[in-house]
């Protein structure tokens, strides 16, 4: 009875941390090349903060066989770009305006953030 009692305990700290306490880590480019590992269903880093009306080069490796991994898109710009399996794909973007601008797959389960500042 107790085993029970402290694993629904446990398992109630580890949504509470899930869904309100995991924040994501932002990486802020001190350049205006980025890479962005695709693996195990998450972009790596999957929050990046760039300078506003900046060009930006974005390199996305791909490692996730996932059919759902191979579709990038970015809707508040208006992009979309199918990545390759096992190599980088470049992607450019000119001028971003300031703001925060998802990117995900075409199912929305692989999600990350570009923050123009």
């Amino acid at each position: 009875m107790i085993m029970v009692n402290l694993l629904g305990l446990a398992l109630i700290a580890l949504i509470v941390w899930w869904f309100w306490l995991y924040q994501r880590h932002t990486y802020m480019s001190p350049t205006t090349e980025v890479t962005i590992d695709l693996a195990d269903g998450v972009y790596h880093p999957d929050v990046i903060q760039v300078k506003a009306n900046s060009t930006v080069k974005l390199k996305f490796l791909r490692t996730d066989p996932s059919p759902c991994s191979e579709i990038l898109q970015i809707p508040s710009l208006n992009y979309s770009q199918q990545l390759n399996l096992d190599q980088i794909t470049e992607v450019t973007i000119e001028d971003i305006p300031r703001g925060d601008h998802p990117f995900h797959c075409q199912m929305k389960m692989y999600n990350g953030l570009l923050q123009a500042v």
